[in-house]
């Protein structure tokens, strides 16, 4: 992911946040059961309002599609308000799979953004739980305090997109300490990481498409590897407390991302959903 929120100098987010800020903005977290077979054909989309430090510097938008047990989903991000002014970039990524056995199983990922005057893409080929394949651009500068990416950290990891898509359990406890209770670990092309989720409250919202509850989770970052521990953007990321708000849309065991708070260094930066909408109109299909 590249780097988008607003600094004092280039208007971007350290290296460290490029994998959170385009998947925080547009699509953390999704959740859903695993599909039947038979199922039908769902899609759910959604538009998104950036800010930080309380001033509009984006627009997002996700969309997930799910056939069957099959997933696509794709996330977008645009510059707006001031941040039209500076080079906070653009750009999107797409990622499919299948729902197994409750489980998520990616199958194939893809970014591209520009920021800075900057060109940034990963692609990403996965299967049974493991990144087979990666090639991030631009690569970062080898130097000796950055700790290195192994074949074992690419083992049980996924790509930022697939780790949005969250199975829960159907039932009256779908929103609830359950929908909150796991570890994402997740790599982006350039770094491996942790997100451990917990339960903190239900809050009831109204309006944007959706009114009634949502479950607020809490979030910490944990660094794996790809980072170098004395950065400062990296002390910043695993101190901070994210907070990731589910709203359930039409059924029990859907929920997706109503609104996304999470601290960087140029102040609060807020995800929220200014439009939401599930089953609506549209062409995609979830492609294997």
């Amino acid at each position: 992911m590249s780097r988008y929120v607003l600094s004092r100098k280039a208007g971007t987010l350290p290296a460290t946040l490029r994998a959170l800020a385009l998947t925080c903005a547009t699509a953390l977290p999704v959740s859903m059961a695993s599909a039947d077979a038979g199922a039908k054909t769902a899609r759910i989309g959604g538009l998104y309002d950036i800010t930080v430090a309380g001033l509009v510097i984006g627009k997002g938008s996700m969309s997930i599609v799910l056939q069957g047990n099959a997933y696509s989903a794709k996330v977008g991000l645009e510059p707006a308000g001031i941040g039209s002014l500076f080079s906070t970039g653009r750009g999107g990524a797409e990622a499919t799979g299948w729902l197994v056995g409750g489980k998520v199983v990616p199958s194939k990922y893809s970014m591209a953004s520009q920021a800075a005057n900057r060109d940034f893409y990963v692609l990403m080929t996965q299967g049974s739980g493991n990144i087979r394949e990666a090639e991030a651009a631009p690569p970062f500068k080898p130097v000796p305090d950055r700790i290195e990416i192994t074949k074992k950290h690419q083992q049980n990891a996924m790509d930022p997109l697939s780790a949005a898509v969250m199975p829960v359990a159907t039932g009256k406890d779908a929103l609830g300490p359950a929908a909150c209770k796991r570890k994402l670990p997740v790599f982006d092309g350039w770094t491996r990481f942790d997100i451990q989720m917990e339960y903190k409250e239900i809050k009831e919202v109204s309006g944007r498409g959706y009114d009634g509850p949502v479950v607020v989770c809490g979030a910490r970052w944990k660094a794996i590897a790809g980072h170098r521990p004395g950065k400062e953007s990296v002390k910043l990321m695993e101190e901070a407390q994210m907070e990731a708000w589910l709203a359930p849309m039409g059924r029990n065991d859907v929920l997706i991302p109503y609104r996304i708070v999470m601290p960087t260094a140029s102040g609060q930066m807020v995800v929220e959903a200014t439009k939401l909408n599930i089953n609506g109109p549209g062409q995609d299909q979830a492609a294997r």
